[in-house]
């Protein structure tokens, strides 16, 4: 590994959002940490960059689980000696049923992956990001326009990226000693396999069901890959990244 390159980690990063930012920072020459709960796209996706001879490591992890979070990024710290960027992409929805039909645990599976992962997963970067030398780095936290104003029978996910703001703003401010700073990218419409039944038509603020404009998640990456190539001394502290015709001004 080339000792100058920085050393960046994506969580969620076997699929959608995720994989396409790890590509992106890998040809910017990033060291990457994939990190997510399933192995195999990690694998896939690591031996896929040594092949264009790029430098992805491959470190299962369940963000949920505070001694999976440690063991990660023990493993970053052992590896690597420290961390510039991480990009705190995983996160789930859950069904768009009225709030007393939601089963509680796909509340707490919501809450305890979108709002404590980002959580473990950035006191883990702000503990690393103070101890290395150089002092300080970039954490990135993955939004949503609904960290702005909800769906119908979105409330667990509505309330997590809510959630995500305030750990954002928090960290922007804390890291303030560190030279660490923080950012959100709040993310309407871009078209992955989880999202493309969006295609097909949405529930709508008006009770109707309508199909929504969608975006190329790789316009996601392209502004991740903006926000963690600015200097620590320059921030985007938020940025929204939307399908430009989606119905979110003027929504409801």
């Amino acid at each position: 590994m080339n000792a100058s390159r920085k050393i960046a980690l994506v969580t969620g990063a076997g699929s959608g959002v995720g994989r396409l930012t790890a590509l992106a920072l890998l040809d910017d020459g990033w060291t990457v940490v994939l990190a997510g709960r399933r192995a195999e796209p990690l694998q896939t996706l690591a031996a896929e960059a040594a092949e264009r001879g790029q430098h992805a490591v491959a470190m299962p992890t369940d963000v949920t689980d505070p001694a999976s979070v440690q063991a990660l990024f023990d493993n970053i710290e052992r590896e690597f000696g420290r961390v510039d960027m991480v990009f705190n992409n995983a996160g789930v929805n859950a069904p768009a049923v009225p709030m007393d039909e939601l089963p509680l645990d796909k509340w707490f599976n919501v809450i305890n992956t979108n709002v404590t992962g980002v959580f473990l997963c950035a006191r883990a970067a702000f503990g690393l990001m103070r101890r290395q030398s150089p002092q300080g780095g970039r954490i990135i936290n993955n939004g949503s326009i609904s960290a702005h104003t909800p769906r119908p029978f979105t409330a667990p996910y509505t309330a997590s990226k809510h959630a995500v703001t305030g750990i954002t703003k928090a960290l922007a401010l804390d890291g303030r000693a560190y030279n660490i700073v923080a950012s959100q990218i709040d993310i309407g419409n871009a078209l992955t396999e989880l999202s493309e039944r969006m295609t097909r038509g949405v529930l709508q603020a008006n009770g109707t069901t309508a199909p929504e404009p969608m975006m190329d998640a790789k316009h996601v990456a392209n502004a991740v890959r903006h926000m963690a190539s600015l200097p620590l001394e320059a921030n985007v502290l938020t940025m929204t990244v939307m399908a430009s015709n989606m119905p979110f001004v003027g929504r409801g």
